[in-house]
């Protein structure tokens, strides 16, 4: 059932996510006024991850915190969808924030729950893969509404999603705490931290800092590389909302490819060897999208970087969550999903704004992607033998 909820939910974020910056580029707003509604919605969902955490961690049932959210992008998609002023927009950015805090550890924590016959790792895999497919089919839906003349089409479509999810949580819900006490945290295996003592957040941290980095990324996917396309690089001409989502439909298209295969190929690896990967496949395509402002046939080389952009999201996503819940009592993980999702919602928060400010400075995001490329080299290079902890 977790799958089917979060192909739902995807299918109605993926447009809104990754349509919004365009949309209202289109009505007349700034970068720097779109940037502040992205960020608005990330620092209120920085909030709303933390009381989700503690409400899951007080055994509060999973089904009903993603039905709490859906009634909150309902109320969102109804402020966006009519939207004509800054103050629309913002209030609309506000509710789809602590939405969105609400129902991701719900979401995650779900799925933990729901493996009892198979291994968690192959679960993440699949709802990942979900998660891809929603989404690609969301943003494909977003670009024919661009096409038409009529973008806002997101926000109805994501109402009609909303309204499924409560529809099918009327009818059954998702599995939940066992009635016995929670599974021991000496029956994870892959698990070497002792419950007794409090070092399971020191052993979080390098997780964490490439969770911020690879989330930083995706951030940028989200809303500077939008931004960046339709305004055009130092040589690259500006490119259409047509043009530009379709791109956009092709990366998450591309995820959707990779996201179970290479999922379930990771999950007979190393830990560290598939974070190492997405960091190499990140830092790569930033590189590219960097290159490509040098050249007017740029695109191009715009396209063959969300091959990479697709692998390292593929490979950075359930692998990164099967490390937190590996590294966290059982009586704590709704805590640390919520501390992993907040690496979500700081990149949410600073990335547009600082982007946004960017591009309204320079008129271009050259710098920008080639610090991300550089960054993610250095990490793989600080935190490599740090991530050896499991056999």
């Amino acid at each position: 059932m977790i799958t089917r909820v979060r192909v739902l939910a995807s299918l109605g974020a993926g447009g809104v996510i990754y349509l919004t910056p365009m949309a209202f580029n289109q009505f007349g707003f700034d970068a720097s006024q779109i940037g502040v509604g992205i960020a608005i919605a990330a620092l209120v969902g920085t909030f709303s991850r933390f009381l989700s955490g503690f409400l899951l961690d007080s055994k509060v049932s999973c089904s009903f915190l993603i039905g709490f959210s859906c009634l909150f992008t309902l109320l969102a998609d109804f402020s966006l969808v009519r939207a004509d002023e800054f103050s629309s927009y913002l209030l609309g950015q506000l509710l789809i924030g602590f939405a969105a805090g609400i129902y991701w550890p719900a979401a995650e924590l779900a799925v933990s729950l729901s493996c009892d016959k198979f291994s968690s790792r192959r679960g993440y895999a699949l709802v990942r893969s979900a998660d891809a497919l929603g989404m690609a089919l969301g943003a494909l839906l977003g670009t024919i509404g661009a096409i038409i003349g009529f973008i806002r089409l997101v926000y109805f479509f994501d109402a009609i999603c909303m309204i499924s999810l409560l529809y099918i949580f009327s009818k059954s819900k998702l599995a939940e705490w066992p009635k016995r006490e929670r599974i021991s945290f000496k029956e994870n295996k892959y698990s070497s931290i002792s419950p007794e003592k409090p070092t399971w957040y020191i052993a979080l941290f390098p997780i964490l800092v490439i969770s911020l980095v690879a989330t930083g990324i995706f951030a940028m996917l989200q809303s500077t590389l939008p931004l960046d396309m339709v305004r055009g690089g130092l040589e690259r001409p500006p490119l259409s909302e047509a043009v530009s989502g379709s791109i956009i439909s092709i990366q998450l298209f591309l995820l959707v490819i990779f996201q179970w295969p290479l999922g379930r190929w990771l999950a007979d690896r190393k830990i560290r060897f598939g974070l190492v990967l997405s960091l190499l496949c990140l830092g790569f395509g930033c590189f590219l999208v960097a290159f490509s402002a040098l050249f007017k046939n740029g695109v191009f080389i715009i396209f063959f970087s969300q091959v990479f952009f697709s692998i390292g999201l593929a490979a950075f996503l359930p692998t990164a969550t099967q490390a937190v819940i590996d590294l966290t009592p059982a009586n704590k993980r709704g805590l640390s999903i919520a501390i992993f999702s907040q690496c979500f919602a700081i990149t949410a928060l600073l990335v547009p704004l600082f982007s946004g400010w960017f591009l309204d400075t320079n008129s271009h995001a050259f710098h920008l992607w080639l610090i991300m490329s550089l960054l993610c080299m250095s990490i793989i290079t600080f935190f490599f033998k740090s991530l050896n902890y499991q056999n």
